[in-house]
C-alpha cells in the first residue's frame, strides 16, 4: 500500500490517531539543544512554492515529498524537522518524527506570486497549535517590504506570535528579509545592510526576545542558517554555509529544498555531507 493510501485511510476512518502521534511520540534529548543542530524543513507548498531542483511542480506529489522527507529524517545526524501540520501529522504518525525536535510553520497565507504576499496571515499553525501539538517551537517568515503598508501588519502578527509562544516556552523561530517587488515577484535583498536590518528589526519582535531564534548573523540570539532554494550546486552550497556555521552565535542549519531535492536525486548522501559540517 502506498503511503498516500494508508494516511487517506487513517485519516477517514481515524483522524484522532495524528494527535496521539505527536503527543506520545518519544521526544529529542533537550540538552541536544547545546550543540549544531541540522534540521529539514518543508513548509514551501503550504503557501503555493512548490518548485525545487529546477523543476517548477517538483513538490507537487506528495507521495514523493513524503518519501524524501522520511529518507532525510532517517539519516545519522539529522536532528529535526520544519513543517505545517499536513506534513508534521503524516511524519508523526509514520514514526519518522521520533527524538526530533519539530517546529510549526506558522504564517503561510503569504502565497507565492500573490499581490497579497507580504500580507503573510497566519494561516498554519497558532501558538495554542504548537503547544497542542506537543511541538518543539514555531517558525514564521517576516518579510518586510518598505513600499508595501500590509508589511506592519505581518510584523505585528509575528510580534504577538513570539509572546505567545514565549508564554509558553516554545521556541519562536523567525526567519527575516528585507524585499522589495521586481517584475511582480517578491525578491529577498541580501546586500550586508538589508540583511543586518532585517535580522536587528526582528531581534526587537515582542517584549521578550527569551525564545527567540534566528537566522544569520548580527544579533546575540542564537542563528540556524535557512538554505532556501540554494545554488543548485550542491559543493558550492556546502561552502557557504559552512563559512557562515562560524559565527559564534551560529547554532545550526535549517535546510529543505537544497537536500529533498539535489541536483542528483541523491537526498541520503546530500543529507550526509551536510551533516558532516556540523562536526
Amino acid at each position: 500500500m502506498s503511503l498516500i493510501a494508508k494516511l487517506s485511510q487513517i485519516r477517514m476512518h481515524k483522524p484522532e490517531a495524528f494527535a496521539k502521534a505527536l503527543r506520545e511520540r518519544p521526544k529529542a534529548d533537550p540538552a541536544r539543544i547545546d550543540g549544531n543542530l541540522m534540521i529539514i524543513a518543508c513548509d514551501h507548498p503550504a503557501r503555493g512554492a512548490l518548485g525545487a531542483g529546477g523543476g517548477e511542480q517538483a513538490m507537487a506529489s506528495r507521495e514523493q515529498l513524503l518519501d524524501r522527507c522520511i529518507q532525510a529524517l532517517s539519516r545519522e545526524g539529522v536532528d529535526g524537522f520544519l513543517g505545517t501540520a499536513d506534513l508534521i501529522e503524516d511524519l508523526a504518525l509514520l514514526g519518522a518524527l521520533d527524538n526530533k525536535l519539530v517546529f510549526g510553520s506558522m504564517n503561510r497565507g503569504g502565497l507565492q506570486g500573490a499581490q497579497f504576499e507580504i500580507d503573510d496571515r497566519f494561516t498554519g499553525y497558532n501558538a495554542r497549535g504548537v503547544v497542542d501539538a506537543n511541538l518543539d517551537g514555531g517558525k514564521m517568515l517576516l518579510r518586510v517590504d518598505y513600499s508595501d503598508p500590509a508589511s506592519v501588519r505581518t510584523l505585528e502578527h509575528c510580534a504577538q506570535a513570539v509572546d505567545e509562544l514565549a508564554r509558553s516556552r516554545k521556541v519562536a523561530m523567525v526567519e527575516p528579509f528585507i524585499t522589495h517587488r521586481e517584475g511582480g515577484s517578491v525578491k529577498a535583498l541580501l546586500d550586508a545592510k538589508s540583511v543586518i536590518t532585517s535580522i536587528t528589526v526582528a531581534s526587537g519582535l515582542g517584549s521578550t526576545s527569551a525564545y527567540t531564534w534566528l537566522k544569520l548573523e548580527a544579533t546575540t540570539l542564537p542563528a540556524l542558517i535557512l538554505g532556501g532554494a540554494g545554488k543548485g550546486n550542491l559543493d558550492e552550497d556546502l561552502v557557504a554555509w559552512g563559512k557562515a556555521l562560524q559565527a559564534p552565535n551560529v547554532r545550526g542549519l535549517v535546510i529543505g529544498r537544497s537536500l529533498l531535492f539535489p541536483a542528483d536525486g541523491d537526498v541520503a548522501t546530500a543529507v550526509d555531507k551536510t551533516v558532516q559540517l556540523l562536526k
